[in-house]
């Protein structure tokens, strides 16, 4: 009796001292005071903070500019060479965090993800991780998609079902296949995707090297696997030939697109992330709404996102801190925002908690968050690096010299590792 009375007393000593240790952290966090610059490209973040962090923590003021994205590395780049008028903490595309991250000028974040690590989604973490440090974080998760048009999927495949429409694309020899197959059936009149630049994102996630290894360039199989099959699919009339982001990108989702000779073209299906649902293809497809399902495709990937970052020599370390801290880790604001904006945030914790809630009408019904979680953990975000932005805009020159005749593979080649050591100096 009395070793029972024991262990009950130490018990509730031990929870005793932790709801003191938690009320002494929640307490020392909410008299963080401060001012802060925060700059950004998009008014993403500034909407957060308005709407969530300033209530939150309201003795953290904070002054927020945005910077059209073509403009924002040009206006961040001297000001943190010369440490004067350099906001406390930016956020960072997915684009270019990599150069920031590797710059040296970032605060390390290290005791924040530390703390959240097990909620994380990994890759989240690991592109803003450099040399065993963590120097970005992110609210949200990106990964990647093939959406598809029920109608078409029902016409030429016989079933409009995600799981079953999967099996046909379920890696890029089958996609290749049913590229073919979905020609042949409709006579050319429909095409497996509106533009071969769609498969770049999934073919770069398929690499096993990074582009730098050993500071020399290395071209992964992955990536001319990727010139072989737009080659394919250009000669073999499986796409719209047409560009992405173009009008007629667009018109595709629509049903609209006409190729050169004006037929009209119907387009299967369009790779896209989180964001593309949302932000790209509803409001582009108005007269396919509800004729769209979702699925994982041939390879895992992710596209975009915005991560933030603070200046090293911040003089407001600690309010910086916790607003970096707050905006990607705190659970309750990730729910909040996450039911509201519709984002896969990248709390692991807060998705498997919310995702069984969404059911999307463009989607026909069709639960796309439950879908995206799941895609979510497939992503390996380490082999993203700071010249990734220059290398992969020159590897998409010497595919489209390749594809269009005007070089051979290898000729292409030879000439895209000779840009990339002519503009970065990285050998070959």
């Amino acid at each position: 009796m009395k070793k029972t009375f024991l262990l009950l007393s130490l018990l509730i000593l031990s929870l005793v001292i932790s709801m003191i240790g938690c009320a002494s952290a929640s307490t020392a966090a909410s008299s963080i005071s401060g001012k802060l610059t925060v700059w950004s490209f998009t008014d993403e973040l500034e909407s957060i903070i308005n709407n969530h962090f300033k209530k939150y923590r309201p003795n953290i003021q904070i002054s927020h500019s945005i910077t059209p994205a073509d403009h924002f590395q040009s206006r961040l780049d001297p000001v943190l060479a010369s440490g004067r008028a350099t906001p406390d903490v930016f956020a960072l595309e997915s684009s270019f965090v990599r150069k920031y991250v590797e710059s040296g000028h970032l605060l390390d974040l290290t005791d924040i993800y530390e703390a959240n690590k097990s909620e994380l989604f990994s890759y989240t973490a690991e592109v803003g991780t450099y040399n065993g440090r963590v120097y970005a974080l992110s609210w949200q998760a990106c990964p990647g998609a093939f959406f598809y048009r029920r109608s078409l999927a029902k016409q030429y495949l016989g079933t409009d079902d995600p799981a079953r429409v999967q099996e046909f694309f379920s890696d890029i020899n089958k996609f290749m296949e049913t590229g073919r197959q979905i020609k042949q059936k409709s006579n050319g009149s429909c095409v497996v995707v509106s533009s071969r630049g769609d498969l770049f994102n999934p073919f770069e996630y398929a690499r096993s090297e990074p582009w730098v290894v050993n500071d020399k360039l290395v071209v992964d199989p992955a990536m001319e696997r990727f010139m072989d099959i737009s080659k394919e699919i250009n000669d073999n009339g499986l796409d719209g030939r047409i560009g992405q982001w173009s009008e007629g990108w667009f018109a595709g989702m629509n049903g609209t697109l006409n190729n050169d000779r004006g037929q009209n073209l119907q387009v299967f299906g369009y790779f896209l992330p989180t964001w593309g649902l949302h932000y790209v293809l509803k409001p582009n497809a108005l007269n396919t709404f509800g004729d769209w399902a979702m699925i994982q495709g041939p390879i895992s990937y992710r596209w975009g996102g915005t991560w933030i970052a603070a200046w090293k020599n911040t003089p407001n370390e600690a309010a910086a801190k916790e607003l970096i801290r707050y905006i990607t880790t705190d659970n309750n604001f990730l729910e909040s925002y996450a039911l509201t904006s519709g984002d896969l945030v990248s709390n692991i914790t807060v998705v498997n908690k919310i995702k069984n809630k969404f059911k999307e009408p463009f989607l026909g019904g069709q639960n796309h968050y439950a879908a995206f979680a799941e895609m979510a953990q497939k992503i390996d975000g380490r082999k993203i690096q700071a010249t990734d932005d220059v290398i992969n805009n020159l590897f998409r020159e010497a595919v489209e010299s390749y594809v269009s005749g005007q070089k051979t593979k290898q000729q292409a080649l030879q000439e895209f590792r000779n840009d990339v050591q002519r503009q970065l100096g990285i050998n070959h």
